[in-house]
């Protein structure tokens, strides 16, 4: 338990309707008593009046809750003031209550301190992070997976899994004589888990989800790209002349395609050169396509880059001319095929992200889990026990990190930074 009391406002910055307020500590439920007089029952609501404790001034007539340790949100004992949503009354009540000695959060601090007292693991945390940050309903259902505990409890159900194989290992140390086979059951156990997680791997990632599906946008100068991001926009984001080379570095417009978060990305124009910007910007432009998720061409057909995800575009459809087979007529003057082009870009996006209610892991939790698999891999075709054994703790320690439990310290700082304050 955290020796401090900390206290912050919760809800958004005033005016509003209500202003939450909330205090966690060992001396939270004294700090209530003080303002409030008697509080709740444990779990428990009632409006009170709150008094400053030195001079006795009435501050606010609010809702006040009391949640006891270990079952509260952050696993110490917490009061939650739910006041009137004034900038004065919310700005009095937080003053009050650093004057009595309490300190006021840091950014993340209450979840973190959930953290810490087994509230939640890592996993859970992370997917809180990403839920306030959510800005697509994509975006909203994948944290709320993890934030609700599917990945905590995924993970469960492998370790006791885990826990059994090392169970059976480490009595055959004991038991087994020297010269006997490893136990074929063992064997496959190793190998059926080493595949399962290695089905999770080749799922889709979560980044993409949360920074968005890079859509590029590509050609030689005047192929009409500034022009079809502003048609798809709806505004003038991109300059727009008839002089060549008028796009010199990449632009990024982020956009929601059918809740699909993605960055549509304008490009310099693809062309030989003598101009030192404009060619730090085809240069630039030449990496966006090698990087690009999804990658719109509107160049002539045949010189389109080589890529998984082309969709190739007749621009300037308006103009008459033949349509080449195999590309999309489109008009950013008529609007005529951008729905269509859109469509096709949604479609695409959509197969690089995990799908409708599946859980997705990040980076840090792709890592850890490819560690478990190579090591029970590495136990399935192992002949000496006592390596099965240790590759089989070493999976164990991937799990651990994976949710929190070991050797996460260098990522707790940058993960809890994330979170606002009172969060």
């Amino acid at each position: 338990m955290t020796a401090d009391t900390i206290f912050a406002l919760s809800s958004g910055r005033p005016p509003a309707a209500i202003a939450v307020i909330r205090v966690s500590g060992p001396a939270a439920h004294e700090a209530g008593e003080r303002l409030a007089g008697t509080l709740p029952p444990p779990r428990s609501a009632a409006v009170r009046e709150l008094k400053d404790p030195q001079t006795g001034e009435l501050l606010d007539e609010a809702l006040v809750l009391r949640f006891d340790a270990p079952a509260s949100t952050t696993g110490e004992n917490v009061v939650e003031f739910q006041c009137h949503g004034s900038r004065a009354v919310a700005d009095a009540v937080l003053s009050t209550l650093a004057a009595i000695g309490l300190r006021q959060a840091e950014p993340g601090e209450f979840t973190r301190r959930a953290f810490e007292n087994g509230r939640i693991d890592l996993t859970e945390a992370e997917g809180l992070a990403d839920l306030l940050e959510a800005e697509t309903e994509s975006q909203r259902k994948a944290a709320l997976a993890l934030a609700e505990g599917g990945l905590k409890r995924q993970i469960g159900e492998w370790q006791q899994r885990l826990l059994a194989l090392s169970a059976a290992a480490e009595r055959a140390i004991d038991y087994d004589e020297e010269d006997e086979p490893v136990d074929p059951v063992l064997a496959s156990g190793c190998a059926e888990l080493a595949a399962e997680l290695e089905e999770w791997l080749a799922r889709p990632r979560v980044e993409p989800l949360k920074d968005g599906v890079r859509i590029v946008v590509a050609g030689p100068p005047n192929a009409g790209k500034s022009s079809l991001i502003n048609a798809i926009v709806g505004e003038e984001r991109m300059i727009v002349t008839d002089l060549p080379g008028t796009t010199r570095d990449q632009v990024d417009v982020p956009l929601a395609l059918d809740g699909i978060p993605v960055r549509l990305t304008d490009t310099a124009g693809l062309r030989e050169t003598d101009d030192r910007v404009e060619a730090l910007g085809v240069a630039r432009a030449q990496k966006l396509v090698e990087a690009a998720d999804v990658l719109v061409w509107l160049g002539e057909p045949g010189e389109a880059p080589d890529h998984e995800r082309l969709i190739r575009v007749h621009a300037k459809a308006d103009l008459g001319e033949p349509v080449p087979v195999g590309s999309l007529p489109v008009s950013a003057l008529s609007g005529d095929g951008i729905a269509e082009l859109l469509s096709q870009v949604a479609e695409l996006a959509r197969s690089l992200l995990p799908a409708e209610g599946e859980l997705a892991l990040n980076r840090r939790q792709a890592s850890e889990l490819a560690e478990a698999q190579a090591a029970l891999l590495a136990a399935s075709g192992e002949s000496d026990l006592l390596l099965i054994a240790e590759q089989l703790r070493g999976a164990r320690a991937a799990f651990d990190r994976m949710t929190g439990r070991a050797g996460v310290e260098d990522v707790l700082d940058a993960l809890f930074g994330r979170f606002c304050l009172g969060k």
